[in-house]
């Protein structure tokens, strides 16, 4: 049987194509401006291309806080719009003020404007032509899942909120129960079928979220044959966690130390020593710094907020340990009076001014302390009450894994995961907490902490 798959770019490609073509454009732009307008702000000469790389350092670090990578973001123009603005006036402005390493202000401020000017329109060419080809449905990866039923309709819709250019185009149903909740887009595949529906419609690769117990003989020998063939067959945990960057609680087993090999980083001794050496560092400065944002924060509590500035909750740690995290309050005095209950995104017990510490994130500042103190890190699972860590490890499987690590102050899961308001919001929060303890290293927590500047600018996560 001979195949031949669908041109199809995985995440890591698209990423890199972003990457890559938007500083050729950048500098293509640079170069037809400098050559057709007498621009010579930036000249390409062999002794000044210092420049150069500051400002790819700039572009870099701003186009990941605004967002220029965001697969799902990049595939709409009008968000891409509003990004390349944003990313594009940071650079310039950084690039400007800091001409110690970059050139000297040209006497024709004239200048700076068709320098912004070559920037957004190079992206916005490049980006306009990413949008209409790379990202089009053509280039879209054809997906057959061999699932049970009850299964196939979310994992469907998993794969593609995740990533839009992964298409579900059908599956093999491994408990042959035909439900009439099958979402009707998708083809029921036979597996005397399997074969030939591959190449009649040009599926890219399998998936089998079934346990090998449902995979009978015959599916079984059909697979063997198109693996023989090297057609793509990958194990449905593995490719959501590969485009979702959470893993896949719902589908692992009980015996989970098979499935998480859990990242050195939790043991590298140097990883610790300079994980640890930066939280009392980041620690210490922010602190340090809000001594100048106090007087101002005692004057709004006392306006819009009336009683006491600090607010104290026993949170649970590292291994169990409970610990009182310490924060701005930000909520009426008795806000629980009548008893626990969730914090929700327009929680009315919130105080005016309470609204303004949390947009800004200016409420969690305190938790520095906390870290000085080591029962919190900079980046870590969010630490959560004992009441709530109780209920919630009798409803999800492996919750308590978020303690083998210390609680953070940020984390992928605030990154990533929307506002918390129920149980199921925790666990799709918990995927993420697991995917950073099994996955966590330096890189990873730089990204997490570029990331944290979005959140905070576009007033996301919890």
């Amino acid at each position: 049987m001979s195949w031949i798959p669908n041109i199809h770019f995985e995440i890591s490609e698209r990423k890199i194509l972003l990457r890559i073509f938007d500083l050729v454009f950048i500098f293509l732009m640079i170069a037809l401006v400098y050559n057709g307008f007498d621009f010579e702000y930036l000249k390409f000469k062999p002794n000044s291309w210092k420049w150069v790389f500051i400002l790819i350092v700039y572009y870099t670090l701003f186009a990941a806080i605004f967002e220029m990578y965001d697969l799902q973001k990049a595939a709409s123009f009008q968000t891409t719009l509003k990004n390349v603005l944003l990313t594009v006036s940071m650079t310039v402005l950084f690039f400007v003020l800091t001409p110690f390493f970059t050139p000297v202000l040209p006497e024709n401020r004239l200048q700076i404007l068709f320098f912004f000017g070559s920037l957004v329109l190079g992206l916005l060419l490049w980006r306009y032509t990413y949008i209409n080809l790379i990202s089009a449905p053509r280039f879209n990866k054809r997906i057959l899942v061999v699932g049970n039923s009850f299964d196939i309709n979310l994992i469907a819709e998993n794969l593609h909120v995740a990533d839009p250019n992964y298409r579900v185009i059908g599956f093999v149903n491994t408990d042959n129960i035909k439900p009439d909740s099958f979402d009707r887009r998708l083809m029921a595949i036979e597996v005397a079928d399997l074969l030939n529906a591959i190449k009649r419609y040009s599926v890219s690769e399998i998936v089998v979220a079934s346990p090998s117990k449902g995979v009978g003989v015959d599916l079984y020998n059909k697979l063997i044959i198109l693996l023989e063939q090297g057609f793509p067959i990958r194990e449905y945990t593995q490719v959501y966690e590969e485009i979702t960057h959470r893993v896949p609680v719902q589908h692992v087993e009980r015996d989970f130390y098979k499935y998480f090999p859990f990242s050195r980083s939790n043991k590298n001794r140097f990883y610790l020593f300079v994980s640890s050496f930066f939280n009392v560092i980041f620690a210490a400065l922010v602190l340090l710094l809000t001594l100048a944002l106090l007087p101002l924060i005692l004057l709004g509590n006392l306006i819009a907020n009336r009683g006491p500035l600090f607010y104290t909750q026993v949170r649970v740690g590292q291994n169990g340990r409970a610990f009182k995290m310490i924060k701005f309050r930000t909520m009426v005095v008795d806000a629980e009076s009548g008893g626990v209950q969730w914090a929700q995104k327009k929680d009315t017990r919130i105080t005016p001014f309470g609204k303004l510490l949390r947009n800004t994130r200016i409420d969690e500042i305190p938790q520095c302390i906390n870290i000085l103190k080591g029962e919190m890190s900079l980046i870590g699972p969010r630490p959560e009450r004992p009441v709530f860590v109780k209920e919630l490890s009798e409803k999800i499987p492996f919750y308590e894994i978020r303690h083998v690590v210390k609680p953070g102050l940020t984390g992928w899961a605030q990154v990533r995961g929307r506002y918390a308001e129920s149980v199921d919001d925790t666990l799709e929060k918990l995927q993420y907490d697991l995917f950073y303890i099994k996955h966590r290293n330096m890189f990873l927590d730089l990204n997490i902490l570029l990331k944290t500047i979005s959140t905070v600018i576009y007033y996301r996560g919890q």
